[in-house]
């Protein structure tokens, strides 16, 4: 597994020390004194010869108060942005500084502070969709219609597919999804999509949860959710059977979203060279994901926070029924 190449470097136009924050290219120029003349390297980088003297003078003097506090913001900030694989934005790093290392700063400061030493969420990529739903199978009613805040654990779950490019050939990955936690509860991944990968992963968070009669299982109208074997399974599992309309992603909007995360937030920053390499930065990211990734939809907790929270909060109103009663 390799790092997603980001182009040649070389001390030209386009390399990254042009991009950079003043502070880092005079940081650079200073390094590199020795081997190239300060007035080229100012004229290659964009920075006048009198901000790097004055940046010079800066470091020979003591640091001032303001320096000594954004140096050790800073620190705090790339902790955070580090330890969680470069994916939170600032209003993820506010949250865990203010709450974890009990910081008082504003959000705008962060925001600021993120901005000089160049550190961004990876964007959004588009997205590529794997349903067929051009079959003469039986298809079921949007029933869950866009209402993706069940009031507990296992009352809505959601799924799909999407695909993982190796240097082997494709991957196909099926999670089903909690939609009160947005756990990943369990998931298939192999090299092919036929019925069999999804129904894996329904009989997998079946025998983990074995939710209760009438909870809603919702995917797209794909041939794979429509076939009779998962169809049987649903229908045994006492489930209320729910499809996304045809060609509308929004219906199963939660789905979405956690690929976009997965790929973006990880995927994207690899290569992989085979398929065993792919499955386990997905086992991984899945790890990260359900226990120590932010959720902004889950007002910054984790998957596993939020099921914690709900089954203590559960255990806490049974002894208060059973300590009232008469």
């Amino acid at each position: 597994m390799n790092r997603s190449p980001r182009g040649k470097r070389n001390f030209k136009k386009g390399d990254a020390h042009l991009h950079a924050r003043k502070t880092v290219k005079f940081e650079f120029i200073h390094n590199h004194r020795h081997e190239h003349t300060i007035v080229k390297m100012c004229d290659v980088l964009g920075v006048s010869t009198s901000g790097y003297y004055l940046y010079l003078r800066r470091l020979e003097r003591e640091e001032t108060e303001r320096e000594r506090w954004n140096r050790q913001l800073d620190e705090r900030i790339q902790f955070h942005f580090h330890d969680n694989l470069g994916t939170y934005g600032s209003p993820r790093i506010y949250k865990k500084i203010t709450q974890e290392d009990g910081i008082q700063v504003s959000l705008k400061k962060v925001t600021n502070r993120m901005s000089e030493l160049g550190l961004y969420a990876v964007p959004s990529p588009k997205f590529i969709h794997t349903t067929d739903s051009d079959h003469d199978q039986a298809v079921f009613k949007n029933v869950l219609n866009r209402n993706f805040q069940p009031e507990a654990p296992n009352k809505v779950w959601a799924t799909d597919i999407t695909y993982i490019h190796t240097g082997e050939g494709f991957l196909y990955l099926n999670p089903i999804l909690d939609l009160y936690s947005r756990r990943v509860i369990s998931y298939a991944i192999d090299d092919h999509m036929n019925h069999s990968l999804p129904l894996r992963a329904l009989n997998e968070a079946l025998s983990k949860r074995q939710p209760k009669h009438g909870w809603v299982h919702h995917s797209d109208r794909g041939s794979q959710y429509c076939s009779r074997n998962y169809l049987d399974a649903l229908r045994q599992a006492d489930a209320t059977i729910s499809m996304s309309r045809k060609a509308n992603p929004y219906d199963n909007a939660c789905v979405e979203s956690f690929f976009a995360s997965l790929k973006k937030e990880y995927l994207y920053k690899w290569v992989f060279k085979t398929k065993a390499e792919a499955i386990q930065a997905v086992q991984f990211y899945i790890e990260f994901y359900n226990r120590k990734r932010m959720h902004s939809s889950l007002d910054y907790a984790t998957p596993i926070e939020v099921e914690v929270a709900y089954m203590k909060a559960q255990k806490k109103d049974t002894t208060k029924d059973f300590t009232t009663s008469a």
